[in-house]
């Protein structure tokens, strides 16, 4: 019973083995990836921060190096190479910097900036003319507007697209001597704001007066203060017409210096209010304009820093 009893010892041993690809053998793959991703993005970002004339002159180089090294040549150690002893186009030289197009003749020729500048005033005085077109046929349709497209004018200036609503002798904008609308004038402004906001152009707004003098005028009340209430006026109702306020780039009174008949300054259809629909040269001139300060000095004392005198347009008064 007892040698039952006695059981063999029995030992195991394990053999441990590293597991071949769970090794470090993926952290060299994984540094050449990240190296080369570091020249990638190197690579694209020199070559955003090169001009064309600085890729052509390296093309070149990368042409033909060992050619030019060994056997020598007018470029070996010349000026103009971008790499000594190599080839290249100086970068320091216009070419490359124009952008070039074909010519007649196959060849490349470089842009000319007034040309093009050119071809975007045709372009934009060709959609002006459409616009004209445009807002001609809705007073001819519109049945609110077509009974006073005598008084409503519009022609093409240097400025843009001008138009003008006059006064009629027996049909005037506002009250007489005030700032208030008649209700068919709110009828006319309220259209047309619908129709410019549908234009990207920004909007000159001016109120004209006749030449005849605002009773008790000059000391408080005069002319020019009431072409300008009169030029608020109709901007309220353009924007009441659906116009988009940030549209207006200028509101102004110019009572009766800019007459609409200057053979007979007392005419009614000098009373007028004026919309222009400006081209990109005359809202550039504008926003210019409305920027140009103008620095106080005195030659007999210390130059006055941060003096800045304003100088309103002689002819205009500047509203809000």
């Amino acid at each position: 019973m007892a040698e039952e009893r006695v059981r063999p010892i029995v030992i195991k041993r394990i053999k441990k083995v590293a597991g071949g690809h769970h090794g470090g053998a993926w952290k060299i793959a994984y540094a050449d990836f990240v190296t080369a991703m570091m020249a990638f993005f190197l690579l694209m970002w020199l070559l955003g921060s090169t001009s064309k004339a600085q890729k052509e002159g390296i093309s070149e180089y990368f042409k033909t190096p060992l050619k030019v090294a060994l056997m020598g040549g007018s470029s070996v150690g010349a000026s103009d190479t971008l790499i000594k002893g190599g080839g290249g186009k100086d970068m320091t030289k216009k070419q490359g910097q124009v952008k070039p197009v074909d010519g007649p003749d196959g060849k490349k020729k470089a842009v000319n900036i007034d040309e093009v500048k050119k071809a975007v005033e045709k372009a934009e005085k060709v959609k002006l003319e459409e616009l004209k077109k445009k807002i001609e046929k809705a007073i001819e349709d519109s049945p609110s507007l077509s009974k006073f497209k005598s008084q409503i004018l519009l022609d093409i200036t240097s400025e843009g697209l001008r138009v003008q609503i006059v006064d009629d002798k027996n049909r005037p904008m506002f009250n007489s001597s005030k700032a208030e609308m008649q209700p068919y004038a709110k009828e006319i402004l309220q259209e047309i704001g619908q129709m410019l906001n549908g234009v990207t152009n920004k909007i000159s707004l001016s109120g004209h007066t006749d030449a005849t003098p605002y009773p008790n005028g000059e000391k408080s009340y005069s002319n020019w203060e009431l072409s300008s209430d009169r030029a608020n006026a109709s901007r309220r109702e353009l924007i009441a017409g659906g116009m988009d306020e940030t549209k207006l780039l200028r509101v102004v009174g110019l009572s009766s210096a800019s007459l609409l008949d200057k053979e007979n300054p007392f005419n009614p259809s000098n009373r007028r209010i004026s919309i222009i629909i400006m081209n990109k040269q005359a809202e550039e001139n504008a926003l210019k304009d409305d920027s140009a300060v103008n620095v106080a000095s005195d030659a007999n004392h210390e130059e006055i820093g941060n003096a800045v005198l304003a100088q309103p347009a002689p002819a205009a008064k500047k509203l809000n």
